[in-house]
């Protein structure tokens, strides 16, 4: 029979014990309307998908019009031609992978896999991700829940919370491409304003160097000490320096091969002879590849933060941050009169602009050099100071 709403209306329970009451469709077929002991009435969709024999409710008749409900119909016989399951679709959507699916997931196929820092990554996911939505479906995830955390990291953390919402937008990204969402799903960390950053620019002084020199010499711990000094004489980020292995050295060549950098192009860094020296006095741990060994058998040191915040107390440098050593060898290296492209090569920029930031600390030079002329050209020109210059152009 070809079914109308008007025949809807008039079907009436017809099964025995409880049996199935379907009336089917002969204009479109596989569809059905099924009607219930209670008088309820639901469209159906009979199909077979990979052989399999199924039946789909699509949905109530007075919630659906009968229209609806042959168009919903149409699409999942379509989707199961080209061997998409209508059935399994909508299991999946109302179990609904939730973010902490999702969060797993990108560490283990993306972060590990892709990124030198991914234990940064896994900290912000278990610090913030999680506690806000480990259960939340992630479909549901919308901009209003992204902008909220954002907001309340930022609000004690902007840098932290602008990181985040990096973190945030890629793992949306990747959860369309994995099939977590709709491909056309929008990215819910899209849009939203991020807070005002202002680049660092702390380095340690000429005149707090000798005091966080004696607070580096007087810690206990033996390799942390080795490392801060390290940082000082190389430049290298924390992660490269403590990630870095004995067969990294190459004693023939005075050289530090780091192959694992963050802008992912290799640094072969000469050595110093003191930072040399240092390498030679390091004890190295026997089964441990790494110069700085960590508490696990095998691995390497992770952090030295408790080391360090002791050293910027004892130092008067609170500010200072791990970092901020890296940004001392830059801007002493400028001070020395070192061009942008050779510092640039000791810290392994990979564009210019990164560097440009110490090329203020090289404007000193610039001014010592004016200056030098300025005297020489007084000299030669017979004048003992500026001032002969004021009183001549007073004199006109």
């Amino acid at each position: 029979m070809h079914i109308t709403k008007r025949l809807i209306d008039r079907f009436v329970y017809e099964g025995k014990n409880g049996s199935r009451d379907v009336r089917w469709d002969d204009r479109l077929p596989g569809f059905g309307v099924r009607i219930y002991p209670s008088g309820f009435k639901s469209f159906v969709l009979s199909y077979r998908c990979q052989g399999r024999k199924r039946l789909m409710v699509l949905g109530r008749y007075g919630v659906l019009t009968l229209d609806m409900a042959r168009d919903n119909a149409r699409q999942a016989m379509v989707d199961s031609v080209v061997g998409s399951d209508p059935l399994d679709q909508r299991a999946k959507r109302n179990q609904g992978e939730t973010v902490a699916d999702l969060a797993e997931t990108y560490i283990e196929r993306h972060a590990k896999v892709h990124k030198r820092t991914w234990i940064a990554d896994q900290r912000a996911i278990n610090k913030y991700v999680l506690p806000a939505w480990a259960t939340k479906k992630i479909r549901n995830l919308d901009r209003s829940d992204v902008a909220r955390l954002h907001h309340d990291v930022g609000r004690v953390y902007p840098y932290t919370a602008n990181r985040l919402l990096e973190l945030i937008s890629k793992m949306c990204e990747l959860a369309r491409v994995w099939g977590f969402v709709d491909e056309g799903a929008t990215n819910p960390a899209r849009g939203i304003t991020r807070f005002k950053e202002h680049k660092r620019d702390r380095y340690v002084t000429p005149q707090e160097l000798p005091k966080l020199a004696a607070a580096i010499d007087n810690e206990s711990n033996l390799y942390a000490r080795y490392a801060l000094w390290l940082f000082l004489l190389t430049g290298l980020r924390k992660s490269e320096l403590l990630q870095a292995r004995w067969t990294h050295v190459d004693w023939d060549r005075e050289e530090l091969s780091i192959h694992d950098t963050k802008n992912g192009r290799p640094l072969h860094l000469p050595l110093s002879s003191a930072a040399l020296a240092l390498l030679r006095q390091l004890p190295r741990e026997e089964g441990n590849p790494f110069l700085f060994p960590g508490r696990d058998p095998g691995k390497n040191l992770v952090n030295i933060d408790k080391a360090w915040r002791r050293i910027r107390a004892e130092a008067g440098v609170p500010d200072v941050r791990l970092h901020d050593l890296r940004r001392t060898v830059g801007s002493w290296l400028a001070q020395s009169g070192n061009s942008l492209h050779l510092i640039g090569r000791v810290l392994n920029h990979r564009t210019p602009s990164t560097t440009q930031v110490y090329a203020r600390f090289g404007n000193d030079h610039v001014r010592d050099a004016l200056e030098s002329l300025g005297q020489n050209l007084l000299g030669a020109a017979g004048k003992k100071s500026a001032a002969d210059i004021v009183k001549l152009s007073s004199a006109r």
